[in-house]
């Protein structure tokens, strides 16, 4: 099975029209590229047909759904139109009824669920009412992912080896930045190398590194990061 690059178009249709045109079109030896599309296009004007127009691709909608259980469920009903979505997002902290719903509703769309957010750190947490360690939180969180059947969980590369381990769950990790990129908004950073061979991460989720730039570039730099 190939590892999953996720590309995060977080930008405008015009930038992420470029960006799709950037990636690699041969195939990539151990790695397939999945776009992935968050609220700036989703909910943008022609976001859904920009979506639909992605015919050779695996979509990726972190939506990060996060409601009451009925809300969800209407969420999910209405993009049952978007066949070419694969992946879809719901922060385990909506609960078991949430994710059970959006499960039940998900139309052959993979289940990723939500651990805590790469740009929080133990402070942040506490911020919020947390007493839990972050990294406690996080084993919790992908105990209910695995108890409920979500197909794998977003996590910071810190967690995934563990939560692969115990719980023998597919790990995506955010939060990835290529050796010298800065963190930016970013708390808990990998790079993409760790990521899949220390980390052992099902796939990682990259943005900035290769989508700020020359593109062809940022890409030919990532794929020669990951040679081993």
């Amino acid at each position: 099975m190939k590892n999953k690059i996720f590309i995060a178009l977080d930008c405008n249709l015009r930038k992420a029209k470029s960006i799709i045109k950037a990636i690699p079109k041969k195939k990539v030896k151990n790695y397939v590229f999945i776009p992935k599309i968050g609220y700036q296009i989703f909910f943008a004007k022609g976001g859904r047909e920009f979506i639909n127009s992605l015919k050779k691709y695996d979509v990726f909608l972190d939506a990060k759904l996060h409601d009451i259980e009925n809300t969800m469920k209407n969420a999910m009903i209405s993009i049952k139109d978007l066949k070419n979505v694969k992946y879809i997002t719901v922060h385990l902290s909506s609960g078991s009824k949430g994710v059970k719903a959006v499960k039940k509703f998900a139309y052959g769309k993979k289940i990723l669920g939500v651990t805590t957010l790469t740009n929080l750190d133990n402070k942040s947490i506490k911020e919020v009412g947390h007493t839990k360690e972050i990294g406690q939180l996080i084993m919790q969180q992908a105990k209910i992912a695995k108890k409920l059947g979500c197909y794998g969980v977003i996590c910071s590369g810190k967690e995934s080896l563990k939560i692969n381990k115990i719980y023998k769950l597919k790990t995506i990790t955010p939060g990835i930045r290529l050796p010298g990129d800065k963190k930016n908004d970013q708390k808990r950073v990998t790079t993409p190398k760790d990521a899949f061979f220390k980390q052992n991460a099902y796939g990682i989720v990259i943005g900035r590194s290769v989508t700020s730039g020359n593109l062809k570039n940022n890409f030919k730099k990532l794929l020669k990061h990951l040679e081993r």
